[in-house]
Order: C-alpha cells, then sequence, then structure tokens
C-alpha cells in the first residue's frame, strides 16, 4: 500500500508539473490510470 501512495503521489506531481495544455492532461491521466492497473494487478496477484 506505501509502494502504490508513493506512485501516485509522484505521479501526480508529474502531472501537475508536466502539463500546460489539455491534451496533455489527456495524455498524463491516461499514464497515471495504466500505472494504477498495474500496481492494481501486482496487489491482487499476492
Amino acid at each position: 500500500m506505501q509502494k502504490l501512495l508513493s506512485v501516485l503521489s509522484l505521479m501526480a506531481l508529474l502531472l501537475l508539473a508536466g502539463c500546460s495544455t489539455v491534451e496533455g492532461i489527456g495524455k498524463d491521466l491516461k499514464s497515471l490510470g495504466g500505472t494504477i492497473e498495474k500496481e492494481a494487478t501486482t496487489d491482487k496477484a499476492k
């Protein structure tokens, strides 16, 4: 759970720092969703 929170915090920071357009926000959110899905799959397999 700690790892997931760290990843989400990092992604939120990158999202806020790295996107300046609507298209950029969309790409960042898509990436964040993929990361969350990957972490959920990993945790489910445990």
